[in-house]
């Protein structure tokens, strides 16, 4: 059986790009570990560093290569809210809220926050609603009215919609289906 010689600065988390760079060049390492982590998916500076640091790249030396990097419009936090945005609230129905919450934890500043998540308006938004209840409303036949209303209410506020309108868009979808949703509010709790 043969062995694997181990090398000093080897590590199975480090890829091929990286073990054969000088350690004495963190400039080239952090570009090489910058363009290998933006090759599968956008990133934002915030990742980066973050990539960077636990790499152990000297901070002024990370600072240089990640302005770089944006000045080329390789890094674009706005770009990068812009497509979350478009994407999860296209894809897994998310509000603005919920957007926010995820923009907030991938590092985006928060003016890019609020210039990203604007783009939705709230007549957008209930329609996105209004689609998501209406996949899920045969899922739940068979429940009582309170259990169902519950249930995508909640499945809505989880997905960062305000109370008032998943209510509202819960309310007229059952009603919509026969049931009688005369005692029940259109805004406050169930």
């Amino acid at each position: 059986m043969a062995r694997r010689t181990e090398w000093p600065g080897d590590s199975t988390s480090s890829s091929r790009a990286e073990k054969e760079l000088s350690p004495q060049d963190p400039a080239e390492r952090a570009r090489a570990i910058c363009l290998r982590l933006l090759t599968g998916t956008p990133r934002t500076r915030k990742q980066l560093a973050d990539a960077l640091h636990k790499r152990e790249i000297p901070s002024e030396v990370a600072e240089e290569v990640l302005s770089r990097f944006e000045d080329v419009g390789l890094i674009n936090d706005a770009a990068f809210a812009d497509a979350w945005v478009e994407s999860r609230h296209n894809g897994r129905g998310l509000a603005r809220r919920a957007l926010a919450r995820e923009l907030r934890t991938k590092g985006v500043d928060s003016a890019l926050i609020d210039e990203a998540v604007g783009q939705l308006d709230s007549d957008q938004e209930e329609e996105t609603a209004r689609e998501l209840i209406a996949r899920r409303l045969a899922s739940t036949r068979g429940l009582d009215r309170d259990r169902r209303l519950r249930r995508l209410a909640g499945m809505l506020a989880r997905k960062g919609y305000p109370e008032g309108m998943a209510l509202r868009v819960v309310k007229r979808a059952l009603e919509e289906e026969g049931e009688d949703m005369g005692d029940v509010p259109e805004e406050g709790g169930i």
